[in-house]
């Protein structure tokens, strides 16, 4: 069966693309995109505590002399380890802790970028941060590319099922585990191979040992707490007041900022463009948001991805590493506005409503309920 079959039979590119990957062994991790995210998410807290620990400490230097060991070298080793525990062992238990490994090393590495990109080896090259922050952005693109645009083949549901299977035929299976595993195969539904799948994840004994997750944690706390706050009614508005402010100033930044940059015009230009678009995008969100819940969010959640993905990266360059607060302001917004649109969608399917078209920018998204 190919993956046009086992959606439809719509034939497109994606779906070529998708029978392409299965047909030389290479189906998508069904959490990929939550180890992508732990990836990217510590690369990015590894770089500014970084550079925090180094300003408060005054930039000391490990070695003496003409010797220097650049953290370079530590987020070299530490990627390399993660390297080897994930070669080493087979299933998805290690995966969390090389995602986080792998995090830090990289965000180390690419912290000394400045180094390499000048003749002089200046570790306080301006665009650095840009360069950083350019990175990770063009990394979860890659990952949204290969795991958010094209749906699971129900064959890549069945891989995953048996991928959990194989922690599970030596160390048995948690509850939340045999969850998963359980989940994934019924969204693979009767491809070839699934009622011995079935009936290997049977076998599986139950065990409550399993290597602690510390990403799950942390996520479970994160989600938990946005919910909490979602249910303070004012909170999300909030949040919108922070959006719509924000998006404001950054225009009235670029503005003012426009002639004392000189060559770098275009710095201030891509601050004012994308600012706009984000202030246009929030009022839009504004205007509907009053007939469709949903709807309105879905536009603040792509206002909110606008000064993430583009707006940032000219901030960085403009303000080099004080743009980093408003990331933390963007992604706060970000979480809120998410957890709202959650919130609306459970809502929605509670009362069976139809679920409309899927929004390139949200994964994987239910769509739109009326005001609550």
């Amino acid at each position: 069966m190919t993956a046009a079959e086992a959606h439809g039979g719509g034939g497109t590119a994606r779906e070529a693309t998708l029978h392409l990957l299965l047909r030389v062994g290479l189906p998508r991790d069904p959490r990929a995109t939550r180890h992508l995210g732990t990836f990217l998410a510590v690369t990015a807290a590894t770089v500014l505590v970084t550079r925090a620990l180094l300003a408060a400490s005054g930039y000391p230097q490990l070695g003496g002399g003409d010797l220097h060991v650049a953290h370079v070298l530590w987020g070299g080793l530490l990627m390399a380890l993660a390297f080897v525990l994930l070669l080493s062992f087979l299933g998805p238990v290690l995966r969390p802790v090389g995602a986080v490994l792998g995090g830090i090393g990289f965000g180390l590495f690419v912290d000394e970028v400045g180094k390499f990109v000048t003749s002089d080896n200046d570790y306080f090259y301006e665009p650095t941060a840009a360069i950083i922050y350019a990175t990770v952005v063009a990394l979860g693109l890659v990952g949204e590319w290969l795991h958010g645009r094209r749906p699971r083949d129900p064959r890549e549901a069945l891989a995953g099922a048996v991928d959990e299977a194989v922690a599970g035929v030596v160390g048995g299976f948690t509850h939340e585990a045999r969850a998963r595993a359980r989940t994934l195969l019924e969204e693979a539904g009767d491809v070839r191979g699934a009622a011995e799948t079935a009936a290997l994840l049977r076998a599986v004994p139950e065990d409550d040992d399993e290597l602690p997750d510390p990403v799950a944690a942390v996520a479970r706390g994160t989600v938990r707490a946005l919910h909490a706050l979602v249910r303070a009614r004012l909170v999300p508005w909030v949040a919108v007041v922070v959006l719509v402010g924000t998006s404001v100033v950054t225009v009235t930044r670029g503005l003012l900022g426009w002639g004392d940059l000189g060559g770098l015009w275009w710095v201030a230009a891509g601050v004012v463009v994308s600012g706009v678009v984000g202030v246009a995008f929030a009022v839009v969100g504004l205007l509907r948001v009053g007939r469709d819940a949903v709807d309105g969010y879905r536009w603040f959640r792509r206002a909110v991805l606008v000064s993430l993905l583009v707006t940032q990266f000219f901030l960085f360059r403009l303000s080099e590493w004080d743009a980093s607060w408003g990331l933390l302001v963007d992604l706060l917004v970000l979480g809120l506005v998410s957890a709202e649109l959650s919130v609306l969608r459970r809502a929605q399917e509670e009362r069976g409503e139809p679920r409309a078209g899927r929004d390139t920018a949200e994964a994987g998204s239910d769509q739109p309920r009326t005001v609550r």
